[in-house]
């Protein structure tokens, strides 16, 4: 049977929140809700459908010490498939990964470009390091080679200093979002610490990753600007790890990390009491595997958001905010089936029973 030809999935399809439907047709690879006239060739698959989960802070084509080869980031990006990632915002890269737009069994990208990061201050093999004065440019070109953003490293450790500090100069930032904004991206900021947040958010920045420096006077600036924040809640439990390996050498910088890691909970559930929009990103690549969406909604869960909220942080709403489609009528048929209703317990989202991009059956 050809697996294109007709799919009917029967149960209960979250369409939306509010909105849940019977059964979901996919014909030539898209959504209808209207059964076909001449189905003959039906493959049917009951359970609870979603549109495909989103990982909005991912990275295909990234390992430990920089770019992979396409064979490596291919297993990424199948890694991501099988949990029901089909929607990736590729969170910076240096590695080119257009091919994989050239694939319809692999999930869709939004590109950042690479991270632009300040001269040592940052993983060494990721980003472009430069001085403030280079910003507007290589924000202007990452702006045209991405997909819609630009992925600034906001902070990092200081060794002068000993911990954390901001990266850019006021100034700087404020031209370089100018330029992304006038070129029409958005702009995301990495950022641990809270010394880089009220100038980046000041300058117009679009959402910050990470965010764990949050505290309750910046709070009500970032939701009154409408700032999203993707906490990567399972990359901020390896501060302790990070924390103790730097503990002799920079013994300020390690307190801090803890500190973060002690009140990440705390600021995750703050930020969204607040009304700020709050996203699904695990930071894979580097030094994270890939596949790990549902530990992330998970851990938001646990940091106290409604388990609604936090199912549509990976799927409705974070696809709107990154302006795809989701179970649409006439929308590709990117779609996970589950077992069970994720809307009672979140870690069914662990075990899909099917995974269907573009209309095909992959897992």
């Amino acid at each position: 049977m050809n697996e294109r030809a007709v799919l009917r999935v029967k149960g209960r399809v979250l369409v939306g929140p509010d909105d849940v439907r019977d059964e979901l047709w996919v014909v030539d690879g898209r959504v209808s809700y209207d059964r076909p006239a001449a189905a003959r060739d039906v493959r049917t698959v009951e359970g609870w459908a979603l549109p495909g989960l989103v990982d909005a802070h991912c990275h295909v084509g990234l390992g430990a010490h920089g770019p992979v080869d396409a064979g490596t980031a291919e297993k990424q990006a199948l890694t991501d498939r099988d949990a029901g990632t089909l929607l990736i915002r590729d969170a910076g890269s240096p590695s080119d990964t257009r091919w994989v737009d050239d694939r319809d069994d692999l999930p869709k990208i939004i590109r950042a470009g690479r991270h632009i990061a300040r001269t040592r201050r940052y993983i060494r093999g990721y980003a472009h390091e430069i001085e403030p004065d280079d910003l507007v440019a290589y924000v202007g070109r990452e702006a045209r080679r991405g997909d819609g953003w630009v992925k600034l490293v906001g902070d990092w450790i200081d060794r002068e200093v000993g911990d954390l500090t901001a990266c850019w100069p006021r100034g700087a930032v404020e031209a370089a979002i100018a330029e992304a904004h006038r070129l029409g991206a958005r702009v995301t900021a990495h950022c641990f610490a809270e010394s880089s947040l009220r100038d980046l958010v000041e300058a117009g920045i679009d959402c910050v990753e990470h965010a764990t420096g949050l505290t309750d006077e910046l709070i009500p600036l970032f939701a009154s600007r409408g700032v999203a924040i993707v906490p990567t809640l399972v990359n901020i439990a390896t501060f302790p790890k990070l924390a103790e390996g730097g503990e002799a050498r920079f013994p300020v910088w390690s307190a801090h990390m803890r500190n973060l890691y002690d009140r990440r909970y705390d600021t995750v559930r703050n930020a969204y009491d607040a009304g700020i929009p709050v996203f699904v990103g695990t930071d894979a690549g580097g030094s994270l595997p890939h596949g790990l969406v549902a530990d992330e909604v998970a851990e938001l869960v646990k940091a106290g958001i409604p388990p609604l909220r936090a199912l549509a942080a990976t799927t409705w709403d974070a696809r709107t905010w990154l302006g795809r489609p989701g179970l649409e009528e006439g929308a590709p048929a990117d779609l996970v089936v589950y077992a069970e209703d994720p809307r009672d317990d979140v870690r069914a989202l662990a075990a899909p029973l099917r995974v269907v991009l573009n209309g095909t059956i992959t897992a």
